[in-house]
């Protein structure tokens, strides 16, 4: 099939490359000329596990190509994705104003039947603005066309073999022609036990809301609970795994720690709180879940604060700038909060990610250079970072922050002061070694 993607930022860069890899041929469009240069010359622009091999291989085969030219990409595709942002404005409504002016876009251009397939996160409604907004720039034409829902469900450091293996695809729409065109498309990859869902438009549109939603409320419950664990002398660790072997449970999203963050849950907790408060309905739970977040990224530094009297003139190294690991997205990161309220305490900063450096750089440079002459010191390893360190904080569980040379780390640090944001070591093993430990809901090792 001939598809069209409008958008080459994470979503679309993934769908794209995947699409093309089902032997579909695609065209991604996108405004930013240097990024376009980029892909042109089968380079990716994000870091994504597999996707650099996947992009290259059919950008060699021809099967996927990617330009400025939306017009040439409308006329050429019989499906065409909208997969461009959807920030939040400062009230947690989700703005709509790129998946709108890519929608006037197609609509200005499309000469003939096309199925338009809305891949952005937006709120339920969007489906009739879309329509809506193709039908105004048709200018009285009457090109026929049907919209279609179809929300990504992609975990970054995950997102290519979620889009092989999906656990299911969820396609809304009302059209029985859109939806046989939609069931040819991923018949590839859909099976009995990673079904194709056909629902309404406005269901598939809040589905996608309300799981990401569910997700980031155990987190959150998780985050609640660990700070009565700390203070009865309960482990969250061994309360989690016993909430898990709960068949109506589960253990799947169940660990405490510094908080969530990244480009969906933040973003989609506020949307639907938004989505619930503009229809005169009550969000208190979605509220409750989006403060504790909040309140849980700023507790790292309080804990830090209870071993060392004073942060000013002390240096403290950082593990982890990511929102999660196998990723260099930083959007919502704790990272971000946690090394303004150091910088606040006049802190020295140094830290370290595998792969997010130039993503944090990009997002917070302006913003500290600003108010902190300072800045940041950017080790190039983990171990430089943690030279002469008054504490480490422990913010991604990145794979190589697993089993680190502990008696290496206390030789280079000024004082053993650690706080595990991710829970990934065990209390005891670092006792042992003289470190001062502090985890999040797991009973306090000292060296003392």
């Amino acid at each position: 099939m001939r598809i069209a993607v409008f958008g080459t930022g994470y979503v679309g860069l993934v769908t794209s490359t995947c699409f093309a890899d089902l032997g579909n041929h695609v065209i991604g469009v996108d405004i930013d000329e240097r990024k376009i240069e980029r892909l042109a010359r089968g380079e990716s622009t994000i870091y994504e596990p597999g996707l650099q091999d996947l992009l290259a291989r059919n950008h060699e085969a021809r099967r996927v190509e990617f330009t400025t030219d939306a017009a040439r990409a409308v006329d050429l595709a019989e499906v065409v994705f909208i997969c461009v942002g959807t920030p939040p404005r400062a009230n947690g409504e989700a703005d709509l104003t790129y998946v709108v002016n890519v929608a006037r876009t197609i609509g200005r251009h499309m000469a003939d039947y096309k199925v338009v397939v809305n891949k952005s996160t937006v709120p339920v409604g969007t489906y009739d603005i879309v329509r809506r907004a193709i039908r105004e720039e048709q200018g009285g034409r009457d090109v026929p066309f049907d919209v279609v829902s179809n929300p990504e469900f992609l975990r970054e450091g995950m997102a290519v073999h979620d889009f092989q293996n999906p656990e299911r695809i969820v396609v809304g729409t009302e059209s029985d022609r859109a939806r046989q065109i939609l069931d040819r498309l991923y018949r590839p990859i859909a099976r009995t036990t990673r079904p194709l869902v056909f629902t309404t438009v406005q269901s598939a549109e809040l589905i996608k809301y309300a799981s990401n939603a569910m997700l980031a409320a155990r987190i959150s419950f998780m985050n609640e609970l660990s700070h009565l664990c700390e203070a009865v002398g309960a482990d969250i660790k061994e309360v989690a795994h016993g909430m898990g072997l709960d068949s109506r449970i589960g253990p799947r999203f169940l660990q405490a720690g510094a908080g969530y963050g990244g480009s969906c849950f933040p973003k989609d907790v506020k949307a639907l709180a938004q989505a619930l408060e503009s229809r005169g309905l009550t969000s208190t739970l979605l509220q409750a879940v989006d403060y504790i977040n909040e309140r849980q990224k700023r507790s790292v530094v309080q804990r830090l604060k209870r071993h060392l009297q004073t942060l000013e003139g002390r240096t403290i190294a950082v593990w982890g700038l990511a929102f999660k690991p196998r990723t260099d997205d930083v959007r919502e990161a704790p990272s971000i909060a946690v090394i303004e309220q150091l910088l606040r305490e006049y802190a020295r900063v140094r830290a370290f990610d595998p792969e997010a450096t130039e993503s944090f750089k990009a997002v917070t440079d302006d913003f500290i250079r600003s108010r902190f002459p300072e800045g940041v010191h950017y080790a190039a390893s983990a171990y430089e970072a943690i030279e002469g360190a008054d504490a480490l904080v422990l913010l991604t569980e990145w794979d190589e922050f697993r089993q680190p040379d502990f008696a290496r780390m206390k030789e280079l640090m000024k004082q053993p002061i650690v706080i595990d944001g991710r829970n990934i070591w065990e209390p005891e093993d670092l006792r042992s070694l003289g470190f001062t430990y502090v985890a999040i809901g797991r009973p306090a090792a000292s060296d003392a």
